[in-house]
């Protein structure tokens, strides 16, 4: 277990503390900045899971700068990130911030690559991120911290920001799928 590791499990622990200060009413009041009010264990949840969103990339840097990429990296690294992110997404429709239908394409498509991600190991190949899926993951980060933190800075103008986001979001989550696929499709077609 080395520390890329320990940073991948460090990220998986905080999602469900995450959904704790989401999901519970502590009753603690409202935070109003720059145009935005919310619940002040809201705004606690929001700070974990931009936390968590940061350890996604120390781990990569780390592992990639010291050699230290390990089979059981390449499985908690994206498996934090896919928790991470679904957990986030699916609390956002319950508060009826997040449309559904978005939700949906957007998890759909990380079991998509996942499933995908299963039969390329079985090939013995590994297909590391690509520039789109970081690019993906960064638009998801944002977008969901944007309306975790109830559009702060945009709000007071009335701007769209945090929705904006989200389907640039949606956008480059649907391409980096198409992508992946499509670079992966002689895989697919050859398999039997």
């Amino acid at each position: 277990m080395n520390i890329p590791n320990r940073i991948s499990m460090f990220r998986i622990f905080l999602i469900p503390i995450f959904m704790i200060f989401m999901l519970v009413d502590f009753n603690w009041g409202e935070v109003s900045f720059l145009g935005a009010t919310i619940p002040t264990n809201h705004l606690i949840g929001a700070i974990i899971f931009i936390i968590a969103s940061i350890t996604d990339f120390i781990d990569g840097y780390y592992a990639r700068k010291y050699n230290l990429v390990t089979n059981m990296g390449k499985f908690l690294d994206p498996l934090a990130d896919k928790l991470l992110v679904s957990a986030a997404l699916i609390i956002l429709v319950q508060f009826g911030v997040a449309p559904a239908w978005v939700v949906i394409l957007i998890i759909s498509r990380e079991f998509a690559v996942t499933g995908l991600r299963l039969i390329l190991a079985n090939t013995g190949e590994v297909v590391a991120a690509n520039q789109l899926g970081k690019i993906k993951m960064w638009t998801q980060i944002i977008a969901i911290s944007s309306l975790l933190l109830g559009n702060v800075f945009f709000e007071m103008f009335n701007f769209p920001f945090d929705m904006i986001m989200l389907y640039v979001c949606l956008f480059f989550t649907v391409w980096s799928g198409f992508d992946y696929f499509y670079l992966n499709r002689k895989v697919l077609l050859d398999s039997k």
